[in-house]
């Protein structure tokens, strides 16, 4: 067992983006990811409040939430593809649990967490 887990540590560490920032779950952050349309290729930036963070090593994932003309948008993003060119942290927040599915039901001035200074 312990042979096939030095593997998979080895294959994750060739693999792994190494200047990941410390992402938390409340975090502001803005994402800069790699979009080809026909033959060009440019960054998009989405920017949003982590709600959720899952797995770990290699298959680390990040849900982002914002909301756009009313409409709430919610993706998941591999945070170690290559397609991730670029994760700027905007804003840290004081929370105190580790999903917050629960502004999915909020609305306006109420979905707003506190900010943390550090």
């Amino acid at each position: 067992m312990k042979s096939n887990k030095n593997l998979i540590q080895l294959v994750e560490s060739n693999h792994s983006n190494k200047t990941l920032p410390q992402l938390q779950v409340g975090d502001t952050v803005r994402l800069g990811v790699s979009i080809t349309e026909g033959n060009k290729e440019r960054i998009q930036a989405t920017e949003g409040v982590i709600i959720s963070k899952s797995n770990c090593g290699i298959n680390l994932t990040i849900t982002i939430r914002r909301v756009l003309q009313g409409i709430g948008i919610e993706r998941v993003y591999l945070l170690h593809s290559p397609k991730l060119k670029s994760i700027e942290i905007l804003r840290k927040s004081k929370i105190r649990r580790a999903k917050l599915y629960y502004l999915r039901t909020r609305s306006g001035k109420a979905t707003r967490l506190q900010q943390r200074f550090n």
